[in-house]
């Protein structure tokens, strides 16, 4: 009935934040916990553990130790640890502890001094506060 430890990886999981329609405020997943899979959240998102999968949420909070290997879409980002993946999200702010490794695109953008980023930067184009800007040939 009882384990003395907890697996230390989820593999091929998908995580949905759903709690039957109740508003969390946010899910935190810890230094020990590593993940191999995509998480989708509606809630915000505090990591502090690895996860290897795409991440989908409204907010992001990244641990300087944690390691997300995959791609990132948020609503708003703070990162402080590694990323290997590409970015994209409205509000960007990328820690002097952060390594990212990809392309980033955002609507603003903040990068203390000591962070390093080793990919291409873009800024999102938009006609107006809802719909990106298409192409017309």
């Amino acid at each position: 009935m009882f384990r003395k430890s907890a697996p230390e990886t989820l593999r091929n999981t998908t995580i949905t934040g759903n709690n039957g329609g109740m508003a969390a405020t946010f899910s935190i997943l810890g230094a020990d916990v590593a993940i191999k899979g995509d998480l989708s959240a509606t809630a915000d998102l505090h990591i502090d553990g690895a996860v290897e999968g795409d991440i989908t949420c409204a907010a992001l909070v990244q641990g300087e130790k944690s390691t997300v290997t995959g791609a990132i879409k948020a609503q708003s980002a703070r990162l402080s640890g590694t990323v290997k993946g590409s970015i994209e999200a409205g509000e960007l702010v990328i820690l002097k502890t952060a390594r990212i490794f990809g392309d980033v695109t955002y609507d603003a953008l903040t990068i203390e001094q000591g962070a390093q980023v080793d990919g291409k930067f873009a800024h999102r184009v938009q006609l107006n506060d809802e719909a990106p800007l298409a192409l017309v040939r």
